[in-house]
């Protein structure tokens, strides 16, 4: 019997077991289906478009293990809605190439929705995109304040952290430890939207909260020599060096940065794991801040990175818990509002709709730029000795906001964010 055929009884149980089912997301590759099935009305698909190449590759290709994951978690529990999951994944690239695969993934695949991205300015572009076909985006890994400000839309919803929720997070414990009035930093910056907006916000805050600015150098990606500017740096003899590096430059820059054996010190307004895995530990030192950390002892937390371990071979990064957590959100999304209707789910997801994000508190989106309120997390380079294994590098210090303080304490404030949706 088909499943479109089946018995009333038997389709109300999968109804009533909808919610349930995506507590438990998974994902998988349009490669794992026959064409056959991607043409049949009982599949839903989402398309995964994110960077598995160039110098944000690495960090884009957990991201498709997270999503992956995902994926085969909710399919093994009879996907959502009776439906199956699929999931198309491409390479964005580029700014250039993402508009192009975000059109095939809409007018030829048919996709629910788009998860993913890395690069802030693909994501600006995949969002545009997603307003002209009336599509949801969720931004999984771009952190450019223009995109929930200036340049938000309805259509555009980010479980990624801005890069003023990173600046405010670390900024607070560096408040703590006297890191900020009075002193002098100095940034390498990322010479493309995404280090020019958070070098942007992170020397705006150092200049309210009494520090000096102690020079800036905008880096080209890719770049495979920084011996000009750790001279310079040495030079400044500045207090603290501040990193608005990605991608693989960072991993070379931190190894770099060890060779020299200069004093001061380091940290970033924005970090992932895998970059500072890339380094080694014996190239990484000081505090960061972090969206999410395997080391995380809540038990959604433990249960995500066992079952990701056994699968991959190693610990979740905190690219793979973004993706992982897009994908799930949304299912639920659509299990609530029975259905894939784009302008339904933006209305359930702007009135208040509750996530669990593998995080002590739950998550939901500011109605009014769609940026998912969540606590951080200070980070600290772990002694050695205490290192469980390669990949545990980091003490979690503390997060933020506190328990007992509102998600709202690291968000752009209505004066600090201009976003206008566009509809």
């Amino acid at each position: 019997m088909s499943r479109q055929s089946a018995p009333k009884q038997k389709r109300s149980t999968g109804r009533r077991n909808a919610l349930k089912q995506v507590t438990a997301l998974g994902m998988s590759t349009a490669l794992g289906f026959p064409a056959i099935v991607r043409a049949q009305s009982n599949v839903i698909r989402i398309g995964h478009l994110t960077p598995r190449t160039g110098f944000l590759g690495q960090i884009g290709e957990y991201g498709v293990k997270g999503a992956t994951l995902a994926v085969e978690e909710a399919n093994a529990v009879g996907g959502v809605l009776d439906r199956k999951i699929e999931m198309i994944a491409e390479d964005s690239v580029n700014p250039a190439t993402a508009v192009t695969k975000a059109q095939k993934l809409v007018e030829r695949d048919n996709v629910a929705c788009i998860i993913g991205e890395i690069s802030s300015a693909s994501a600006l572009a995949i969002g545009e995109q997603a307003l002209r076909y009336r599509k949801i985006f969720v931004n999984t890994g771009a952190n450019s304040d223009a995109l929930r400000g200036s340049n938000c839309n309805r259509y555009m919803f980010h479980v990624e952290g801005s890069n003023t929720m990173y600046t405010k997070t670390i900024g607070t414990w560096q408040k703590s430890h006297n890191q900020l009035k009075g002193r002098k930093w100095y940034f390498l910056v990322a010479d493309y939207a995404f280090g020019h907006d958070l070098y942007k916000v992170s020397a705006r805050f150092l200049e309210q909260n009494g520090g000096i600015n102690g020079g800036a150098d905008m880096i080209a990606t890719n770049t495979p020599d920084y011996t000009p500017y750790i001279l310079k740096i040495r030079n400044a003899k500045p207090d603290l060096v501040y990193s608005c590096l990605a991608g693989v430059d960072l991993t070379t820059f931190l190894k770099q940065y060890r060779e020299y054996n200069l004093p001061y010190t380091l940290s970033g307004g924005a970090m992932d794991t895998v970059l500072f895995w890339g380094a080694g530990q014996d190239s990484i030192s000081g505090h960061w801040q972090s969206l999410w950390y395997h080391g995380l002892t809540n038990p959604a937390s433990v249960a995500f990175t066992k079952r990701f371990s056994d699968k991959f071979g190693g610990p979740p990064e905190n690219q793979a818990w973004g993706d992982y957590v897009a994908v799930k959100l949304m299912l639920q999304a659509m299990a609530e509002t029975k259905g894939t209707d784009s302008a339904k789910i933006i209305d359930h997801l702007e009135k208040g709709a509750t996530f669990d994000i593998l995080k002590p508190r739950k998550g939901m989106f500011r109605p009014w730029d769609h940026q998912l309120l969540q606590e951080m997390y200070v980070v600290g380079v772990k002694d050695r000795a205490k290192m469980k294994d390669k990949w545990d590098i980091f003490d979690v210090v503390m997060p933020v906001p506190a328990a007992n303080e509102s998600l709202e304490l690291i968000q752009p404030t209505r004066q600090e964010n201009p976003c206008t949706m566009a509809t």
